[in-house]
């Protein structure tokens, strides 16, 4: 096929399912207060609902200071252990005995 004909190439990438835009409400957001001071100058955004996900579902939720340090921990920890025994097991420590 010639170039720019089949923009799918058979990777089942061809229809992509997006949920309905009517689902977001900006009602019951921070953006509502937004919308209302863009109403009092006769103003208006009409992109607003494409933000509202951002304030519903997993992501309304606020992140505390402690999730940002304990989150990657656990992985972290482990990725060390692992570490320091491919280290360990590679380069073993010099075992002479004496000092300098």
């Amino acid at each position: 096929m010639g170039h720019g004909g089949d923009h799918g190439h058979g990777h089942g990438h061809d229809k992509v399912e997006l949920p309905d835009y009517r689902q977001w409400k900006v009602e019951g957001t921070p953006l509502e207060e937004v919308q209302r001071r863009l109403a009092k100058r006769g103003l208006r955004d009409p992109w607003a609902r494409n933000e509202v996900w951002r304030y519903q579902g997993g992501f309304a939720r606020p992140i505390t200071v402690t999730e940002i340090f304990t989150r990657g921990f656990k992985w972290g920890a482990a990725a060390f252990i692992i570490a320091l025994g491919i280290e360990y097991s590679l380069f073993p420590p010099k075992k002479n005995g004496g000092h300098h």
